[in-house]
């Protein structure tokens, strides 16, 4: 290189991505114009993601980059494009690094914020052989010709539609969690250590001192992007996990509320829910499948796209206490963790992970950690944070002045040591304050012995802080003017049951290989709270009524056809009679083992679609059916060769059952433009046996005028199989139409799955009432016909499309009965909420805090309690108690 010649062109001078771009095109200039052939040569080789060596700047890609100025560059191209052409006008080689980091900081300041963890280059890698570390890169990295299919790629990773709807999601989720464990904004101070034998960022070389309000800029500095949650009970694991989340996504909202495009979207899961043997990637790709309504295909792809940021909370929760040995779960999932790696391979994965300090420490000593992961401990609050949160929620000439004066006595006092460690944790402070405002005396729930162990005098104060939360939250909340006061007993009764539920949850999901989404130790699921009534009894009630539902349903199409009488039968049976009983007996035996299910799902999309486009879906799908119900009557015509209907028959029948149909399906599947819907094979894995249940009612009603028309035997077998096909055809439009989500849609209520199971199940009841009406109308009055058609459409949906609301419903009800729940469930869960006993998150219900609900859970010495709990879930004391003590 000549000594007086200029350097290479400045990219840090970029205001935009064009310049960027045009900087690009500059240093080509500057190095002399190589060829691209040069360039390919000199920018080296890569492995493609089948592990073959391809040219990591073909001569197509590279033409293409440098005219595309709208879009940025992706930072394995730019890294070896500029390396290409430094070497190409034989730039000093120990300069090298020094260039690359240059154009690796403008980019990453035209870039967003949020990164993945594979371009956040360590200084050591700058030099280093480009790699293909991202889809774009593999696209770009093949043979020559291969521009489009780049494009196309770039144009997925810098548009993507899924990322921006979960991002949405995501934000009105945790947004939600935040309200419901704070009561509002306002929340005691938090503050960290980021701990020095921990790997931290490149600012913080020893144990810094941080809050809520930072935690987002420390996250974004560390390399890699692993970080551990350390801190007590009730210390604010969460809600630091929930800030995270939020500032993360904060730069990408705009105006309107609506993201952007972040590369990564942070996402928080519950530890509780994975399984112990589970891969951890498939278990991140289901929970956005089951708590944000991604279609499955989309959740893998962006698991495996590493557009994913898990923040694992609660860790700690995964392992029963007290602890019967090592955290084997806990210990499962860290090590699926510390496999977990970006998509290089080459680098750790980002991951979050919140966990307890003891729980942290039995880890410790198991010898199992979180790699290559910054670790902070969440501290204690002092006597002046204490304080200051006081004065704040109480200010001079407030009602509870007097209280908060009272405190800081206790504080300062002779047992200052004991109260300050039972009031050192947000949670904690929080139960003092909500029950000084309800009207209790502070000095009596801190009294505490000054020659008592301090570690005993708190824990003593916990107890007392504990047993007041309910009455004085329940005091605090009343319900609307026109309803009954809830009790305290009352309300406390009804949450120990809860509690005791959970933990039979907790000890039935590890018997389980795959138990349901929402069968864990904290989740409140409405449609799984049907064992509370007693197991084996809801399940025989259940099944019962399935059965009735069923044969109801058979006796009133057998009598509404009115193709044989109860004499016929006593003559012995034909084929066709034979056949006909036989679909019955069918449809009955499939009917009877749904009831049988032993988890009912009530699942479903969850839709927000204004009014107008469900009446235009219900036109539209009119629209649809008519001629497709037409070519049917016409078929039938066919087959009953005209003996018992005509061409006018057929054709208004046909219309007016393809017209309801229709109408029915459209209100149904009525979405928003790119709604996701599940695909036909999809449907067909989710509910075969309703699907076969589907296909037999079909072929049951398509048999009936055959058998009147007295059609021979090919007729009869091609008409029964034409509509068992059909049938089956149609309970898969409405698995679709039913299994979607809006692309609008609103978070859902942890009750709304189970509220749209009846509506399903309603509309399942139409379409084959609309069917069997048809069906009757030929043999009998109208009248007659309309009455038999509603009974066996309700009795059909209630026995096939209402499975999980029924059996909740037994079981609620035989709860409610026996005093274990009240009768309105869903009011009183709604109404705890509001009263910060419990809260929502995503679709279930939890305890406010876990130290909550474990205060109320049962005791296992109480007495009779014991073996009345394991009557109602089906097992033995001994059985019970075992399983409670089985590690998870």
């Amino acid at each position: 290189m000549i000594a007086d010649r200029p350097g290479p062109p400045d990219p840090t001078k970029a205001d935009s991505v064009a310049d960027f771009v045009h900087s690009l095109a500059r240093l080509k200039q500057w190095a002399g114009e190589p060829s691209l052939s040069r360039l390919r040569s000199l920018g080296g080789q890569t492995a493609a993601s089948d592990g073959a060596m391809v040219d990591a700047l073909p001569k197509s890609t590279t033409s293409h980059v440098l005219r595309q100025t709208d879009r940025l560059p992706r930072w394995d191209f730019v890294r070896a494009f500029v390396t290409a052409c430094l070497r190409s006008c034989d730039f000093p080689a120990e300069l090298i690094p020094g260039e690359l980091e240059r154009w690796r900081a403008a980019r990453t300041a035209l870039a967003e914020p949020v990164t993945p963890p594979d371009e956040r280059m360590p200084p050591e890698d700058v030099a280093g052989p480009p790699a293909a570390e991202t889809p774009a890169t593999v696209a770009a990295a093949g043979p020559a010709g291969n521009a489009t299919a780049q494009a196309r790629t770039a144009d997925r990773l810098s548009s993507d539609h899924t990322l921006e709807l979960l991002s949405r999601r995501v934000v009105r989720e945790e947004d939600r969690a935040r309200k419901g464990l704070l009561g509002g904004y306002n929340i005691a101070p938090v503050s960290f250590g980021l701990y020095a034998d921990s790997i931290h960022r490149d600012d913080a070389p020893g144990e810094v001192a941080d809050d809520l309000r930072s935690i987002g800029r420390l996250f974004t500095g560390l390399r890699p992007q692993r970080l551990l949650v350390v801190g007590s009970s009730g210390s604010g694991k969460t809600v630091l996990a929930i800030e995270l989340v939020l500032q993360l996504l904060e730069p990408f909202v705009a105006a309107d509320g609506r993201p952007g495009q972040p590369q990564m979207v942070p996402v928080r899961l519950n530890a509780t829910r994975w399984t112990l043997g589970r891969p951890f990637e498939p278990w991140l790709a289901e929970q956005l499948v089951q708590d944000f309504g991604l279609a499955a295909k989309d959740a893998l792809r962006l698991v495996r796209d590493r557009r994913v940021l898990p923040v694992v909370d609660g860790l700690d929760e995964l392992d029963p206490e007290p602890s019967m040995g090592p955290p084997r779960r806990a210990i499962g999932l860290l090590t699926e963790l510390n496999r977990y790696s970006d998509l290089s391979g080459r680098r750790p994965g980002a991951v979050v992970v919140t966990c307890r300090a003891d729980r942290h420490a039995e880890l410790r000593e198991a010898g199992v950690e979180l790699d290559n992961a910054a670790r902070i401990h969440l501290r204690n609050l002092t006597t002046e944070q204490i304080s200051t949160y006081l004065h704040a929620r109480w200010p001079d000439r407030h009602p509870c002045e007097r209280h908060r004066d009272d405190i800081h006595a206790a504080l300062s006092g002779p047992a200052g040591k004991a109260v300050h460690s039972a009031l050192a944790t947000p949670w904690r402070l929080l139960l003092t304050a909500t029950a000084a405002e309800a009207g209790a005396d502070p000095v009596e729930l801190l009294r505490v012995d000054p020659r008592a162990d301090p570690r005993e005098g708190a824990a003593a104060i916990g107890r007392r802080l504990l047993e007041a939360y309910v009455p004085a939250a329940t005091g605090l909340t009343p319900r609307a003017a026109h309803s009954t006061p809830y009790q305290p007993a009352q309300v406390r009764s009804w949450l120990v049951h809860l509690a005791a539920h959970l933990r039979w949850q907790a000890a039935r999901t590890a018997e389980e290989d795959r138990p349901p989404p929402g069968l864990t130790a904290i989740d409140i699921v409405p449609h799984l709270l049907w064992p509370i009534g007693g197991r084996r009894l809801v399940q025989a009630l259940h099944c019962l009524c399935c059965v009735l539902f069923s044969v109801i349903a058979m006796l009133v199409f057998w009598t509404g056809s009115a193709v044989d009488s109860p004499g016929d039968l006593r003559d012995g049976l034909d084929p066709e009679e034979l056949l006909t009983l036989a679909l019955m007996a069918g449809w009955v035996g499939i009917a009877t083992g749904l009831s049988l299910s032993p988890w009912p799902a009530a699942a479903g999309g969850r839709t927000n679609v204004p009014r107008g486009r469900r009446v235009t879906g219900g036109l539209l799908g009119a629209l649809a059916g008519l001629p497709v119900g037409v070519l049917g009557g016409l078929a039938g015509l066919i087959l009953t060769g005209e003996r018992i209907f005509g061409p006018v028959f057929a054709v208004a029948a046909g219309g007016t059952g393809g017209l309801a149909l229709g109408a029915v399906i459209g209100v149904t599947a009525a979405g928003r433009r790119g709604a996701e819907r599940m695909t036909v094979s999809e449907a067909v894995r989710a509910e075969p046996v309703i699907l076969l249940g589907f296909g037999l009612c079909g072929a049951l009603t398509g048999l009936a005028p055959l058998r009147l028309a007295h059609a021979g035997p090919l007729p009869l077998a091609v008409g029964v199989t034409g509509a068992f096909v059909l049938a089956f055809a149609l309970g898969v439009v409405f698995k679709i139409a039913t299994g979607g989500w809006s692309k609008d849609a609103e978070l859902a209520h942890p009750r709304e799955a189970l509220h749209r199971n009846p509506t399903i199940g309603l509309a399942f009841g139409l379409t084959g009432g609309v069917a069997a009406f048809l069906v009757f109308v030929m043999n009998q009055d109208v009248v007659e016909s309309l009455v038999c058609a509603l009974i066996g459409g309700v009795t059909f949906g209630l026995a096939f499309g209402a499975i999980a609301w029924t059996r909740a419903m037994i079981g609620l009800a035989v709860a409610a009965t026996r005093g274990l729940l009240p009768f309105r469930l869903w009011d009183f869960l709604d109404w705890a909420c509001e009263a910060r006993l419990l809260r929502v998150t995503g679709a279930t219900y939890q305890f406010r805090h876990r130290e909550l609900q474990d205060f109320l859970t049962p005791s296992e010495s109480a007495g009779n309690s014991t073996g009345r709990e394991s009557s109602r879930y089906g097992g033995t004391p001994s059985e019970t108690r075992s399983h409670r003590c089985t590690p998870g």
